[in-house]
Order: structure tokens, then C-alpha cells, then sequence
């Protein structure tokens, strides 16, 4: 069938002719539900657990990444939010890379990695981290398991409110990461694995 055929099927299939301006898109229908900072938090955790992740809220995130990390070695991104927390100068953790090749080095043999995250979506257990030197990409998604610790005023109510309050990602990054759960696929006779393509454990940490 020839580009003109398919092309035409599609515009009779839409009503328009050949020629025929295209209509202006319909506003966005953004709707954020009113949620208190406390049932969020409590749905953040509750959509992490049930995609199989760990999910904390502590004033101690310091404890609870050392004991997470004892006896391992991780990387830690560089978000200011994480040497105020206490987690980049523990044993056995690496921190404030700015080489890309080093980095990546130490992602691939890292056994954890350790990030922030931006934003935090309550409905789905969503992490949202925008590319960055102070927040690279590869920490979340090369180590085989990956600690997110989140300040509670970052979590959002979900996707709505996200692009509510970031309309233009791409003014802001060349990359946003949406991480919801540990990786997996279920792609080969529909049995699921984890750990594929990306880190098969997850570790959520609500300041």
C-alpha cells in the first residue's frame, strides 16, 4: 500500500481532508486530588511495598543506609541533600564523581547505588529524578540495587501534579527518569524477572 493510501485511510478515518489544517489539540484535563503530606507518605510507602520494594519513612536515613550497606560497597550521586543527610561520608561509600568515565567504573562494580529524587508521585510509588551533575542517571540504574531517599516535601500527589509543577521537562533536562518498583520484564514466556534492566532491588527512604 502506498504512503498516499495509508495516509488517506488515516485522514478518512479522522474525518479531514487532504489539505485540511490540523485542529488544535483540547486543553489538558490536570486534575490534583487534595491529599495531606501524611496520606501521602503513607501511599508512597504502601505503592512500594506492593511492587515489591522496601519502603521506610525515618528522621535517621543515615542508620538506616549504613546498615542497608554494611559490608558492600556503593556510589552515591551528587545531591547536596545526601551529605546533609550524613549518607555520603559513611564507610564504603563514594561520592562527589564528576568524571563520566570514572563514574561509570564505579557503577559497574558498585554493589548499591545511592541517589535522591526530585520528585516522588504518592499514587503510584513513582521516583522521578531529572538528569544532572548532581544527580546522574547511571547511579539509579547500573548498581543491582538502588536506595532513593526522599524529603517528604518533595512527594507530589501524582503525574498530574508533577507536570503542574514541571510543565517543560525538557527545559530543565535532557533526561526524567521514572522509576516505579525494582526492574523487571515478563517479556520471556510471561515469567517475571527482576533485576533485568535496571536494579532488582529497591530501597525507598522517605525523610
Amino acid at each position: 500500500m502506498s504512503r498516499d493510501n495509508i495516509l488517506h485511510k488515516i485522514r478518512t478515518a479522522l474525518g479531514r481532508g487532504a489539505g485540511q489544517a490540523v485542529a488544535d489539540p483540547p486543553p489538558a484535563r490536570i486534575r490534583i486530588p487534595e491529599a495531606a503530606i501524611d496520606a501521602r507518605i503513607a501511599s508512597m510507602l504502601e505503592r512500594v511495598r506492593a511492587l515489591a520494594g522496601e519502603a521506610v519513612a525515618t528522621a535517621d536515613p543515615r542508620t538506616f543506609v549504613a546498615n542497608a550497606i554494611a559490608g558492600k560497597t556503593a556510589i552515591a550521586s551528587n545531591a547536596p541533600f545526601l551529605a546533609e543527610c550524613g549518607v555520603t561520608d559513611l564507610p564504603g561509600v563514594r561520592s562527589g564523581v564528576t568524571d563520566r568515565e570514572e563514574l561509570r567504573e564505579l557503577c559497574a562494580t558498585a554493589d548499591v547505588g545511592i541517589t535522591s529524587a526530585d520528585y516522588a508521585l504518592a499514587d503510584t510509588g513513582t521516583l522521578v529524578l531529572l538528569s544532572s551533575p548532581q544527580e546522574a542517571r547511571m547511579i539509579s540504574l547500573l548498581p543491582p540495587a538502588h536506595i532513593a531517599i526522599v524529603p517528604r516535601a518533595r512527594i507530589l500527589t501524582g503525574l498530574d501534579e508533577l507536570f503542574s509543577v514541571l510543565p517543560n521537562p525538557a527545559e530543565s533536562t535532557s533526561s526524567m527518569v521514572l522509576i516505579t518498583g525494582p526492574s523487571r520484564t515478563a517479556d520471556i514466556e510471561q515469567i517475571l524477572v527482576r533485576g533485568v534492566h535496571g536494579p532488582g532491588v529497591l530501597s525507598v527512604v522517605v525523610v
